[in-house]
Order: C-alpha cells, then sequence, then structure tokens
C-alpha cells in the first residue's frame, strides 16, 4: 500500500492524471452541449455533473502539484467522483439491457466513469476533509439531485425515461452511500 501511495504523489504522476482530468473534463462538457444549449440558466451549474466533479478533483490535483491541500474541493471531489462515477456506470449498463447492447461509446463511458469513481477515493489518504466540509459536500450533492429530479435537470438518457423514478431512489442513495464513504474513509481526519 506504501508503494501505491508513493507513486500517487509522485509529480509526474500527478501531472498526467492532472492532464487526464482536464481532457476528460473539457470533453464531458462538450458532451453535455446539446442538453446545456437548452437548459435555463439558473440549472446550468447543475446539469455536467461528471465534468463537475472531475473539474473539483483538477483543483485538488493543482493543490497537489503546489504541495497544498483544498479541503473543501477534495470533499466535493471525491463525494461527486464516487457518486457520478457509479451512477454512470449503472446507467450505461441499464442502457444497454434495456437497449440493443452496449457499444463502444458506451463502454467508454463504463470504464472512465470507473476510473472517476476510484480515482477520487484512491486520493482519500491524502485529503485534509474535516466534518463540516463533508457537509457542505452532502448539502451540494443532494441539492443537485432536487435539480435533477424535481426540476428535470438529469443527465438524459431516453432509453430508461420510463424508470426516472426508480433512478432518483437509487441516486438518493448512492448519494448518502458516498457521502458516507468518504466520510469513512477519512474519519481520522474529519474531526
Amino acid at each position: 500500500m506504501m508503494y501505491i501511495q508513493t507513486i500517487l504523489r509522485q509529480k509526474s504522476f500527478l501531472v498526467l492524471l492532472l492532464l487526464i482530468n482536464v481532457l476528460g473534463t473539457a470533453y464531458g462538457y462538450y458532451w453535455y452541449k446539446d442538453q446545456l444549449a437548452e437548459t435555463p440558466l439558473q440549472f446550468i451549474l447543475f446539469v455536467p455533473d461528471s465534468p463537475t466533479a472531475s473539474l473539483f478533483f483538477v483543483i485538488v490535483l493543482i493543490g497537489f502539484l503546489m504541495n497544498r491541500n483544498f479541503p473543501l474541493f477534495e470533499a466535493l471531489a471525491a463525494v461527486s467522483l464516487f457518486k457520478y462515477g457509479i451512477w454512470a456506470v449503472g446507467m450505461n449498463i441499464a442502457g444497454g439491457l434495456v437497449g440493443t447492447g452496449l457499444n463502444a461509446a458506451g463502454y467508454m463511458l463504463i470504464f472512465s466513469h470507473l476510473g472517476m469513481a476510484i480515482e477520487g477515493l484512491l486520493y482519500t489518504p491524502f485529503y485534509r476533509i474535516k466534518r463540516h466540509h463533508l457537509m457542505i459536500a452532502a448539502v451540494v450533492l443532494l441539492h443537485n439531485e432536487i435539480i435533477d429530479y424535481v426540476f428535470g435537470m438529469m443527465p438524459r438518457y431516453d432509453l430508461l425515461w420510463a424508470y426516472t423514478k426508480e433512478i432518483a431512489y437509487a441516486t438518493f442513495w448512492l448519494s448518502i452511500l458516498s457521502v458516507w464513504l468518504v466520510g469513512y474513509l477519512t474519519r481520522k481526519k474529519a474531526a
């Protein structure tokens, strides 16, 4: 484990991860371009969930490269990377099961979002998250659920539209799990 932690903190590895996340963030916002074009201005920040999660992690990585911690962004990144990473994996698998199977884009989304979920948790030993940071991240995540499922701003998966209520319910509990898991993994520092 110490060997992995050493690699995770190497400057060359951090720069590579930063580059991957900057490109992934840019591509993620591009992916949402059509939905963002139709989104009322007051909801714009709440639509591109995954790219915003990776943007939070970009800020965390920049901090690490500067030998600094940004605990609020660490909390926002960790909970949202895990949540939206797992959510997108589930949605793409479900879409493949309901539709005609998975295509190359579906597999790309599954593996890239699984990577998001993992990377956010891999760095938990280095975060300096306190309870109040985690509470703010929880409010942001749960507020986003309301925007998504009460105001209809959730990412579009047309094949799964008939299951929106079930998806909303599962997404709420995935948010709770995400906050709990990050809190558990950073508990020694969360006092």
